[in-house]
């Protein structure tokens, strides 16, 4: 598939907190609205953003496989109704009887294109989610795009690149960051002083040539503001650390190269006694 070099606008959605598939669904359907009505082609939630983040300091409704499905039918209509593709982060029953975390990747015609699972979790949430164990890039008229979930985006940069190297011109990185009920809000995006995660960000754009888009919650003291960064590493929009908000941005998929990725070359890493 050749790169598609038209302007692309992208929404991040950064809903307030989310508790159960309700609550969820209700801002789902308010941030798709207002993206669409914004012109954007394609939004993205955050991490497991229905029904809701476990394992954190909120509780989060009881398990429902039935009412996870009817949330995609769900939001399958809505893109479907507002023509904008739609990236939804969900928790799902495996087989093994386990909860994947996964974000769904649906079309602007209301087909689910696939999903991409987390795969590298936090140590601590080996005792509420399973790992997955495939990677996957999607195609959205043209457009290619990766997406990495939290933790991979931060602490296995791997992930970006693979991705980046099958073409994604676009990384989405659906994520958790922070509390909504305490900590401190920081007020400088990218700071000198501030925690890892935003420079990261920058790192994943710049060391793969590509635009990486990083979602998070609207909590009210984030550690991590969503932001669209350019291949170059540069943060070309974000919002704050205080709240909810839609960030919508119209990047130059052109500009999205890939060139770094496509340079690594994995035969020259080979450990020294092998070669013996």
């Amino acid at each position: 598939m050749s790169a598609a070099t038209e302007p692309f606008t992208v929404a991040l959605a950064a809903p307030p907190l989310a508790r159960s598939i309700a609550e969820g669904m209700h801002h789902v359907a308010d941030y798709v609205a207002r993206a669409a009505a914004a012109g954007a082609a394609l939004v993205c939630f955050p991490e497991a953003y229905v029904p809701g983040m476990r394992g954190l300091d909120f509780e989060v409704e009881a398990h429902d496989p039935g009412g996870l499905s009817e949330a995609l039918a769900q939001a399958r209509a809505l893109a479907s109704a507002h023509r904008v593709a739609l990236v939804l982060p969900m928790e799902w029953p495996d087989a093994s009887g386990g909860l994947l975390n996964l974000a769904w990747v649906i079309g602007p015609d209301g087909t689910v294109l696939g999903s991409q699972t987390k795969n590298q979790l936090d140590p601590g949430e080996d005792a509420t989610y399973t790992p997955g164990d495939t990677r996957n890039v999607f195609d959205l008229d043209g457009v290619r795009i990766g997406i990495v979930i939290c933790h991979e985006g931060w602490r296995y940069p791997e992930t970006v690149r693979w991705a980046a190297m099958r073409g994604a011109q676009l990384v989405l990185h659906p994520h958790f960051g922070g509390s909504d009920f305490s900590g401190e809000a920081l007020r400088e995006w990218g700071a000198a002083d501030g925690p890892i995660y935003e420079k990261a960000m920058q790192c994943r754009a710049a060391e793969n040539t590509v635009w990486f888009a990083s979602v998070n919650v609207g909590l009210r003291h984030s550690v991590s503001g969503s932001a669209v960064i350019a291949p170059d590493g540069l943060c070309v929009a974000h919002l704050g650390h205080d709240g909810p908000g839609l960030l919508v941005t119209t990047i130059d998929l052109a500009a999205a190269t890939g060139g770094l990725a496509r340079r690594y070359a994995p035969t020259r890493y080979r450990d020294a006694g092998d070669a013996a």
